[in-house]
């Protein structure tokens, strides 16, 4: 098997060419501009620290390579999203653990100009797809009861319902409630993609 990363996935939708890659230095401007006009949009659902230690990277350079890092050692997936050659949104595969469990979470976000198009659902169901080719297990998505948009994607890819983590992540200055989300290899031998791709036929 060629090495898991840097890596590549690349679909054709009815609302263009979705890709998941690498993010790079020279994505800063683009990167800053969307995370500024999406900064209403994005921020009530951004995870915060408790704590005063937390790491924030000062350079958007220091950030790509902090996540070039964890990638190569294996514990995190860390996609930018393209629409038809265009930047959208962002998309990690995290928590990559391996022994018994051979799980890992899927979070993201995306500029609101695309939401609803089909974009992250198609991002999940190829980062899902390629996590299992790596032998992954059981994939998950927490999310906020109050965050729709996000709820949407799950119901689209028909991810199992596993019911709400009380105070499960910190999230604007608080602990938050999430619905956990999860998808397993057995119950998508066909791989997620193609599920969503009916699906989103009969759409």
């Amino acid at each position: 098997m060629a090495k898991p990363w840097p890596v590549t996935l690349r679909e054709d939708t009815p609302s263009g060419t979705v890709v998941l890659r690498p993010l790079r230095r020279r994505d800063a401007t683009d990167w800053s501009r969307l995370r500024a006009e999406n900064a209403a949009w994005l921020e009530r659902w951004e995870a915060t620290s408790p704590g005063a230690n937390r790491y924030i990277a000062s350079t958007f350079g220091e950030y790509v390579r902090s996540l070039s890092a964890q990638a190569r050692a294996g514990t995190s997936l860390p996609f930018g999203v393209e629409l038809d050659g265009a930047l959208v949104g962002q998309l990690t595969v995290a928590s990559i653990t391996w022994g018994s469990m051979c799980s890992a979470s899927i979070g993201y976000w995306v500029s609101q100009s695309v939401a609803g198009r089909g974009v992250i659902p198609t991002g999940v169901a190829m980062a899902t797809d390629y996590a299992f080719f790596l032998g992954l297990h059981r994939i998950e998505i927490n999310i906020r009861p109050e965050n729709k948009p996000s709820l949407r994607v799950v119901e689209k890819l028909g991810l199992r319902d596993e019911g709400v983590r009380e105070r499960f992540l910190h999230i604007q200055g608080q602990w938050r409630d999430h619905r956990t989300f999860a998808v397993t290899r057995e119950e998508v031998p066909e791989g997620l993609l193609a599920r969503w791709q009916r699906t989103r036929e009969a759409l």
